[in-house]
């Protein structure tokens, strides 16, 4: 606290926080006390804390708080007991929004303190344009809030049920062929949602974003559950600036694209044709089962048409508010310019052995402003990673070199923006001296990568080390200078879930795992067909799962093929198009294959760990079962009628194919729970309506499909494919079977694995565990 050192944190920022936000810190801090003394619901504290951005994470080695136990925690600073009169978890991860990914230098100084105070000194650029912090002791974040409000920095509803953090592309106002910039009304957007009381009520989270044209994909409009492209319409003979409104997309398990909800909102509309969308779904969301919470299962089920319908109804009923308008008068301050001058005007700047490096750097990390003379410098973070003492360098290298113009990207990066393209080598030395030189930004090495098993608790396989494999043998290969290569991304998720956005990259990975001669192998889903450009209007397919310690194999092999087989410079998607999904499987079967425990345990450990894998704390310990054979068989038996349903959607799919694609992937699940229920039943007959009700009896009514996390959620898919089976199909909707057997397929394998794990292997042990069930469901 330097000069106040005998001051707390909330005295000596008392007159730097906006009243408003210091209420809601000290609210939090009265709300953790009353949890203390038990005055307070631990499922109602945890929604709380949620919407202060406090998460829970995982913690797969040393010590944590368990029960009744007091145990300590390991800190990198500090080491705290916790008793069990406090009833805290582990130290947690602390989001921090970062509205349209626009900072200044102070208030990166002080996330670089916070960092190095309460947390390991690592900064996390997350596919939002937020920050998180990890390893935070819950005690700890009243006064980080506090200091984090006193530079205008919010972590309110970061998580949680709520409006997330609002992005938006962060070449917002230099960009080419942007309509116009929407950087102010990203942050309008964020200032008018920010504790609402319209958004308080919602069965999910609600993430929104902004773009400034629709053919790049800064914004990613189409996978959000709220989209907005800039544009302009000429009305009564004048342009008038507007969007494009989309709603009902997300990645999620299933993804769905965003819908066309309004061709044309004018920019007065923006705000509280927003607000009536937010009410509708708030109205009519599913509450109670959170795997359907999501806005964009109410635009399916209600179509978009009586969707739109609603939002407009809603719209005409609301009582005007002010705030509505107010902020486009604010619009002027987010007007951008550079320095008048180069810092570095006259001086000689020795480059010497780092000339070539600076040009390498200067091919893959700038982009030419529309301004004359300017240019935008991406900082690429290896895993989205930089530490304190870097954050503190680059704040020091903003005020050097351009104004309070940085934002941080959804490929977890940061943007310096106004850079004088004569302050280049300047810049890049001073780049170099804090280690934040390297090239290859949004190149094919620049991976993307969720946390993984290295902090969540819901990843399987390791997506950061795989990412960091990935990253080191293709740069080695120089393919971040390849020009015909710098429109393939490469994103990974350590689950189902697209924290790593890997449906829409051109090479998407996410993990799974595999029971193998009776050890777990941790493996990836290869997704193919995703489309970056084009605000990400296209999402891709599993191609099956791969060895972890393949993965990069068959990058490599991808790569080169392409390059070996392009034709007219064709892209990777089109290429992958034109080849054929089909032909593609075909050709990496070889890499699937995994040796052996006793050959090689290379492949039983994953990227990053020396240890043995196991899936941390969802696992369970490994035992002697038998393979249950023909289990095994039947549910690859199901992945390949999956791929065969994906394979009928392939180019221009017409009607019959479409019912067809539906069929099929009804089939893969009808023929995964068969796999299943031969555990039970050897002789089940190939009868649908006999395969769901004993799948049901003897799978869903006694848990035994459900997992830690997704619970009944995947069986949920079988049942209602089933029951509308009959009904009328479009795309849409074969599109989402077709994910769903592949999640119901991958919940089949998970369930066979615990199986053989537990014993379950025949008729007999499988009559044994069902008594041992029944007893204890009926003990309570």
């Amino acid at each position: 606290m330097t000069n106040q050192q005998n001051l707390t944190w909330k005295a000596a920022l008392a007159d730097k926080i906006p009243p408003q936000m210091a209420e809601e810190i000290d609210t939090f801090e009265n709300q953790m006390t009353l949890r203390c003394q038990g005055k307070l619901d631990e499922k109602v504290f945890a929604e709380l804390r949620l919407r202060r951005g406090a998460y829970g994470q995982r913690y797969d080695n040393g010590f944590r708080y368990d029960g009744e136990k007091t145990q300590e925690i390991a800190f990198p600073h500090k080491a705290l007991t916790k008793g069990p009169e406090t009833k805290w978890e582990a130290p947690g991860m602390q989001r921090i929004k970062i509205p349209y990914g626009g900072m200044t230098a102070e208030q990166m100084e002080v996330l670089a303190d916070v960092a190095e105070e309460y947390s390991d000194s690592i900064l996390h650029v997350t596919t939002r344009q937020d920050f998180q912090l990890h390893f935070i002791s819950i005690e700890d974040t009243p006064d980080m809030h506090r200091r984090l409000a006193a530079v205008g920095i919010t972590t309110r509803e970061a998580c949680g049920n709520s409006v997330r953090n609002v992005t938006a592309c962060p070449l917002a106002g230099v960009c080419h062929d942007e309509a116009f910039d929407v950087s102010g009304y990203a942050d309008g957007m964020t200032r008018y949602f920010l504790g609402h009381r319209d958004v308080q009520d919602f069965g999910r989270k609600f993430k929104i974003a902004f773009s400034g044209c629709s053919q790049h994909p800064c914004g990613l409009t189409y996978m959000h559950d709220m989209g907005l492209i800039a544009t302009t319409k000429v009305i009564d003979g004048v342009e008038k600036q507007g969007f494009e409104m989309y709603v009902g997309g997300g990645l999620g398990a299933v993804p769905h694209l965003a819908k066309l909800l309004d061709e044309f909102v004018p920019t007065e509309e923006l705000l509280p044709l927003s607000q009536a969308v937010a009410r509708v779904y708030a109205r009519l969301g599913e509450k109670k089962n959170r795997n359907k919470a999501r806005i964009k299962f109410l635009v399916s089920k209600l179509g978009i048409e009586e969707f739109r319908r609603l939002v407009k109804e809603e719209r005409a009923a609301l009582d005007h508010d002010p705030k509505w308008t107010e902020f486009l008068q604010t619009l002027s301050k987010f007007a951008e310019s550079g320095l008048p001058q180069p810092v570095s005007a006259g001086q000689s700047i020795d480059l010497g052995a780092d000339a070539e490096a600076l040009e390498e750097w200067k091919s893959t990390n700038l982009y030419q402003q529309r301004q004359p003379g300017f240019v935008c410098v991406a900082i690429a973070l290896p895993l989205g990673d930089l530490t304190s003492q870097q954050m503190r360098g680059l704040a020091d290298i903003t005020r050097r070199f351009t104004r309070d113009t940085i934002r941080t990207t959804v490929e977890q990066n940061i943007l310096l923006r106004w850079i004088h393209e004569a302050d280049l080598p300047a810049l890049y030395l001073a780049l170099k001296a804090i280690n934040l030189h390297a090239a290859g930004a949004h190149s094919i090495v620049d991976i993307t990568a969720c946390p993984g098993t290295d902090t969540c608790k819901l990843g399987i396989s390791s997506s950061r080390g795989l990412a960091g494999e990935l990253r080191d043998r293709l740069a080695v290969k120089g393919w971040q200078y390849d020009t015909s290569l710098k429109d393939i991304r490469i994103k990974i998720s350590g689950c189902f879930n697209s924290c790593g956005q890997h449906m829409v990259a051109e090479i998407g990975f996410y993990g799974a795992n595999r029971l193998i001669d009776r050890h777990r192998v941790p493996h990836f889903h290869l997704v193919l067909g995703g489309e970056w450009d084009n605000n990400a209007i296209q999402y891709g397919q599993s191609l099956g799962v791969i060895p972890s310690k393949r993965v990069p194999d068959v990058v490599e092999f991808l790569v080169d093929l392409y390059l070996r087989e392009r034709q007219n410079g064709e892209k990777f998607s089109q290429f992958v198009n034109r080849i054929g999904k089909k032909e593609i499987k075909d050709r990496i079967q070889p890499f699937t294959e995994v040796p052996l425990y006793a050959v090689d345990k290379s492949f039983y450990v994953d990227w990053g760990d020396a240890r043995e894998y196991t899936i941390g704390d969802i696992g369970i310990g490994e035992c002697a079962g038998e393979v249950v054979s023909l289990t095994d068989f039947g549910v690859a038996a199901a992945e390949s009628i999956y791929f065969d349903a994906t394979l009928l959607l392939e180019g221009n799919s017409t009607n019959g194919n479409v019912k067809q694609a539906a069929d099929k992937a009804l089939e893969a699940m009808l023929n995964a729970a068969q796999a299943l229920v031969k555990v039970q039943n050897v002789d089940i007959p190939n009868n649908p309506e006999a395969i769901v009700k004993e799948f049901r009896k003897y799978f869903y009514d006694t848990e035994l499909f459900f997992d830690p996390f997704a619970r009944g959620k995947f069986a949920s898919y079988l049942f209602n494919a089933y029951e509308h089976r009959n009904d009328d199909t479009n795309l849409d909707r074969a599109k989402q079977l077709i994910e769903e057997a592949r999640l119901f397929i991958e919940a089949a394998h998970e369930c066979n694995t615990r199986m053989v794990q537990a014993g379950i292997t025949n008729p007999g042990s499988f009559k044994k565990w069902l008594m041992e069930r029944e007893m204890q469901l009926a003990n309570g």
